[in-house]
């Protein structure tokens, strides 16, 4: 075993960025996953550059995306996809993150500038300030011949990781915890200028239902009935989760099991095998080719300005130019 990595947990990591870590505290009949975002977050959010509150927001939907998303059963012979959206009334009006099997993320959001600019100026940058009131809409599609499923839940003002919290107490009836968390890194590499990278991170929890027993946490103050052993063990785990640090999701420095090991080792915790989170766009030059195609001729010319059409992805913020020349010539 390596000595670097605590006792009492597997040797099962092989990277410490860009991963889903499923686990499981043994004792407390807890399962889990831990996601670690470093490369794939830092190149959407820098694509964009975002103000930061806003590199923030969508930072905490991507890690949420990517745990959420790998946690689910597609076929692997249709693929599936997760989606994760908001809408709003604030200033940052839509958060869009994106998750395919078996591991492809992307997002982006929609924004007024001037208005987060004013807001930033003001300081109101929280989620609740940001974002307003709106929704917040989980979708899972299975592929081809089934039937999508989405989930609607409000957004809380506490931000991402409540309105979750709201969406598998309702949708999905299973008692879940939740922390995630979104910041730039700021490093220095053999004395020279310092560096900024964006990073994201996310863990959850989540109660494994035995016969009789706790799927959704009580709500009831006034409930007296006695607490099960299962409730107290959910009640532990979940103390132990929000003893989780912002930084500790973070840091680049602390493996994934090493967290893992410092929260749950009383309990016994055993953690699976990881698997890669990776960024992916389907933009290309012949995919809004055909899109720009299937307009009339008149609408090709109304939209060019100085003789070009000029179209950019809004996950990937790729820049295509095209001629009208051209988007006729194709529709022959």
């Amino acid at each position: 075993m390596n000595q670097n990595v605590p006792t009492g947990i597997p040797v099962v990591e092989t990277h410490t960025d860009d991963l889903v870590q499923p686990f499981q505290i043994e004792g407390l009949g807890i399962r889990g996953r831990l996601v670690r975002l470093g490369p794939l977050v830092d190149r959407v959010l820098k694509s964009h550059d975002y103000p930061e509150p806003v590199s923030r927001l969508l930072g905490e939907a991507l890690a949420l995306t990517a745990m959420i998303g790998s946690a689910l059963k597609f076929p692997s012979d249709k693929g599936g996809r997760f989606i994760l959206q908001t809408r709003s009334d604030g200033p940052v009006s839509m958060l869009v993150a994106d998750f395919e099997f078996p591991g492809q993320v992307r997002g982006y959001a929609s924004m007024d500038a001037e208005r987060v600019a004013d807001y930033i100026a003001t300081g109101r940058t929280s989620p609740a300030e940001l974002m307003g009131e709106g929704y917040l809409a989980l979708t899972i599609d299975q592929g081809a011949d089934m039937e999508p499923y989405q989930g609607i839940v409000a957004i809380d003002p506490a931000g991402l990781s409540h309105s979750a919290h709201e969406y598998f107490a309702s949708s999905e009836q299973v008692a879940t915890r939740i922390r995630v968390a979104a910041g730039p890194y700021y490093h220095r590499d053999s004395g020279g200028p310092s560096e900024k990278n964006w990073r994201a991170g996310a863990i959850m929890i989540q109660h494994i239902a035995t016969d009789g027993g706790i799927t959704g946490k009580r709500e009831d103050p006034d409930d007296n009935r006695p607490i099960t052993d299962e409730e107290e063990n959910w009640n532990r785990a979940s103390i132990l989760l929000d003893t989780v640090e912002d930084h500790e999701l973070l840091d680049p420095d602390l493996a994934p099991t090493r967290l893992l090991f410092r929260l749950f080792h009383e309990d016994g915790v055993r953690a699976f095998g990881q698997s890669s989170i990776a960024f992916d766009c389907h933009c290309s030059h012949e995919r809004m080719t055909r899109v720009l195609s299937s307009f009339g001729a008149a609408e090709i010319d109304d939209m060019a300005e100085d003789g070009k059409i000029e179209v950019t992805c809004e996950f990937c913020s790729e820049v295509y130019i095209f001629t009208p020349d051209e988007l006729k010539e194709s529709q022959a």
